[in-house]
């Protein structure tokens, strides 16, 4: 493999032992012939995550010495990716890698970043209606456009990282960070999948009232943003 291969596909795993064999085969079918590198981040698992990680030359493993979050993880593996194109996605197999040829092409229609949205959610009606209030709530008042942040997998060109700072939420906010740095953003529709294996680690009451003080420090930090450019 090249040392720089055209291709980043990044993804924050926590306790995703009954996932990862199963997750690394679906993405190496979706991008067979393609330059690309898995850039694995293994956020503290407690369970047999990393032993199960199938390691081979496109394969990189980043373990953190003690689970930090979502956010963290996913910045680490952003920053640490050596593509051209970065992909996210989740460890639990809910996005679905066979998306990503497609997202691929949307980018090189023009855009620096494709958010994928789950236009037929495999979740319960309840966490369906949260999801939907909260994305309402956030995209307008952080004035990102995208109507479903919560949805991990994404494309972006390498530049874009540039924009993300690292905080708690950060994966939340992250169209609003690149967006407001004037990059051209768009979306999609993506499968999403039912969850096989594993449990959600995330819930209603342990990131509504953090999501809210994230809204309104992204908004902040958005309008004191500022740019320059050197003459010549």
């Amino acid at each position: 493999m090249p040392s720089t291969p055209a291709i980043s596909v990044v993804v924050p795993l926590y306790n995703e032992e009954d996932n990862v064999i199963e997750l690394q085969n679906q993405i190496a079918a979706a991008l067979a012939g393609t330059d690309y590198e898995m850039v694995l981040v293994d956020d503290g698992s407690t369970d047999a995550t990393v032993k199960r990680v199938i390691r081979h030359e496109r394969v990189r493993l980043l373990e953190f010495a003690k689970n930090a979050g979502q956010s963290a993880a996913m910045h680490a593996g952003i920053h640490n990716a050596s593509g051209a194109v970065i992909v996210t996605l989740d460890g639990d197999l809910q996005n679905d890698p066979a998306d990503i040829p497609a997202m691929i092409a949307r980018l090189n229609e023009g855009y620096d970043l494709v958010c994928g949205y789950r236009a037929k959610r495999k979740d319960t009606p309840f966490k369906r209606l949260q999801s939907r209030i909260a994305n309402g709530v956030r995209s307008r008042f952080v004035g990102d456009n995208v109507r479903d942040t919560g949805c991990t997998l994404k494309v972006m060109r390498r530049e874009c990282r540039e924009a993300l700072l690292l905080f708690n939420g950060m994966h939340r906010f992250i169209p609003a960070l690149i967006g407001n740095m004037g990059y051209r953003v768009t979306e999609m529709p993506v499968n999403h999948r039912p969850r096989v294996h594993g449990v959600s680690k995330y819930g209603f009451g342990n990131r509504a009232w953090r999501a809210t003080c994230d809204m309104f420090g992204v908004r902040w930090l958005n309008s004191r943003r500022t740019r320059y450019q050197i003459k010549g």
